[in-house]
């Protein structure tokens, strides 16, 4: 839940934080704006079909109005810090070339509200709503004046995209500008258009590898692939028999392993000339986030990632294929993915480098303590409305705003994501709700089972067995001043491990926010650490390490490292259009050359 996070970990690699934006996917439009004689400001129709061209067949989902000011192509949005305005209906059976109409004589009040449209109903579980009603958000259709506004259409097609303006199969329209000389017939544009599928094309130093995973398939009845991006180190090439240790890296919420990719190798001079192969592991999944944790409604993540996923990965590239080679890392949801795989996974992973993480005490779950009897997550104890997000030390993003927006865009969201990883599975197949979306009360017997997931409990009660198996490997980061409010619950597990006697690194850093906790140095000295454990462990690989270099890259060795050469060798990411290729599989894997690559 922040801004993009883009910065490379320690010059290395790139951790991919939470995103403002949201991304949506579009429907080609059908717009009509009243300018009657005598009509107020407020009054207004848009009309959309699709035809057979883009979809022959009956669609049953959610369909969208996308409007704004500062995008040409409103899709692209809402920004979570300043949303603009749109609008969506559920539809059954919507067929080709029949209207749908979006007006603003639509029912008042129904803005998302639970219980009487959208995706939940009585009980705060998600059900279809009826094509009678309308949602909107920010405000009632009635006090919606579009003109000046540019609008698309989007048909969400695809219910196994997480975004809908940019998910792959949705349809979408073009962005159309609202003038104030609109007929006052309604303008019926057909659809016509749909995104295409993302097509990342690995390069000469980052490969890209997909791992078939049977117990995500049989979970979910359909083929389901764990992904990744696997950045090689500069002496891959020269030095065939050298083998390396794993950085394995998790993006944040709305994050891909496909802005790992990179043109260039890292190039590193770190201590004992240890270098780091680089693995940007996909995070995503339909309903947001998946986190790398088993659970009831996204299957068996983090077990698939270590029993599935990491055997192909060891046999395809030249690791270290040892717990004691392989490190994680990751910032905000990245941040909780990494440190809940080395809790769950001790024995697999030689450490992790945590920074930013979401919340990993559930008595602060971003200010609101779940436990607790009467907990509301909309408003304190006061009744004053409860801020999820901070600008400069203010209040930006509120609870109660911001859960409304996410109800308009559906399945997908952040704070839906949470649901989709901690709850259980209601009756109806989909995740219980934790709080309900109305009044904000918190649903206790939820929240309960929420303690499955909460790091600190886990830590508490497991710690006999725990304890010695996560010795030396905890480090966490989180600045003071958090833009989402998590450093609270760093502080509370931070407490609760120096109870038990951990010797993990919690550290809380004055003045850094979500954004800017991640410092040149910070990332520098996560790197330097990884090394230093990974040299403990295994002393002999810093001798053959520097004979396999090159000699006119063979320096001094330092524990500083190389700031030039870390600057040089930084991946820059979400940049540049990206490349059509196609995405090799452990079926047909791609084998590093014994020499340098043609």
């Amino acid at each position: 839940m922040s801004q993009v996070q883009t910065q490379p970990l320690a010059g290395d690699a790139t951790i991919v934080g939470r995103r403002v934006f949201l991304r949506s996917a579009c429907v080609a439009l059908v717009l009509a704006c009243s300018t009657a004689t005598g009509s107020h400001a407020g009054e207004w129709a848009f009309d959309v079909q699709f035809t057979s061209a883009v979809r022959d067949e009956p669609f049953s989902g959610r369909v969208y109005l996308f409007f704004s000011r500062r995008e040409a192509e409103p899709r692209l949005g809402p920004n979570w810090f300043q949303p603009e305005t749109f609008f969506a209906r559920d539809v059954k059976d919507w067929r080709p070339d029949t209207p749908l109409r979006f007006s603003s004589d639509a029912d008042e009040g129904v803005r998302a509200r639970a219980g009487e449209a959208g995706d939940a109903g009585a009980g705060g579980r998600l059900k279809p709503a009826t094509t009678s009603r309308m949602l909107s958000y920010p405000g009632a259709p009635q006090t919606f004046d579009p003109v000046g506004y540019r609008v698309q259409a989007v048909a969400r097609f695809n219910p196994l995209e997480r975004t809908i303006g940019t998910g792959a199969g949705n349809g979408f329209s073009a962005a159309v500008k609202v003038g104030a000389d609109s007929s006052a017939q309604p303008l019926v544009l057909t659809i016509d258009r749909l995104v295409p599928p993302p097509m990342p094309e690995e390069t000469r130093w980052t490969k890209l590898l997909e791992v078939p995973s049977e117990a995500l398939s049989r979970f979910h009845g359909r083929p389901v692939s764990l992904r990744a991006a696997v950045t090689l180190p500069a002496s891959y090439y020269d030095a065939p028999e050298r083998r390396y240790p794993v950085m394995f890296i998790i993006p944040g919420f709305s994050g891909s392993y496909t802005e790992a990719i990179s043109e260039k190798p890292v190039e590193e001079d770190n201590a004992g000339g240890v270098e780091f192969l680089r693995v940007t592991l996909e995070p995503g999944c339909p309903l947001g986030h998946h986190v790398f944790a088993d659970s009831a409604n996204n299957g068996p993540v983090g077990t698939s990632l270590v029993t599935e996923f990491l055997p192909e990965f060891d046999r395809h590239f030249r690791t270290v294929p040892q717990p004691t080679g392989r490190f994680l890392t990751g910032h905000s949801s990245g941040g909780w993915s990494s440190l809940w795989l080395q809790v769950t996974h001790p024995e697999t992973f030689g450490g992790v480098w945590s920074t930013a993480p979401d919340p990993v005490d559930f008595r602060d779950w971003q200010q609101v303590d779940l436990y607790r009897n009467g907990a509301n997550v909309y408003v304190d104890d006061e009744g004053n409305e409860r801020p999820i997000a901070r600008r400069g030390g203010k209040p930006a993003l509120w609870y109660r705003e911001f859960a409304r927006m996410e109800w308009v865009l559906g399945h997908g969201g952040q704070l839906h994501s949470f649901e989709a990883v901690f709850s259980p599975r209601g009756d109806d197949g989909k995740p219980r709700l934790m709080f309900d979306r109305e009044t904000g009360a918190v649903d206790p017997a939820v929240a309960r089972a929420w303690q499955e997931y909460d790091i600190r409990l886990v830590l508490e009660r497991n710690w006999r067995t725990l304890g010695p198996k996560l010795a030396g490997k905890l480090h966490i980061f989180m600045g003071d001043a958090d833009t989402f409010y998590l450093e609270g619950a760093t502080k509370r597990l931070k407490a609760s491990l120096e109870e038990l006697g951990s010797d993990a690194v919690v550290e809380i850093h004055a003045g850094k926010d979500h954004g800017t906790l991640l410092s040149p140095a910070l990332r520098n000295r996560i790197r330097r650490e990884m090394t230093a454990a990974f040299l403990a462990a295994h002393p002999e690989h810093a001798a053959a390490a520097r004979l396999s270099m090159p000699s006119d890259r063979i320096g001094p060795a330092s524990v500083e490292g190389s700031a030039a050469g870390e600057r040089s060798g930084e991946m820059t990411v979400g940049t540049g259009v990206p490349k059509l290729g196609g995405l090799l599989t452990a079926r047909r894997l791609w084998h590093p050359p014994p020499s340098r690559p043609r």
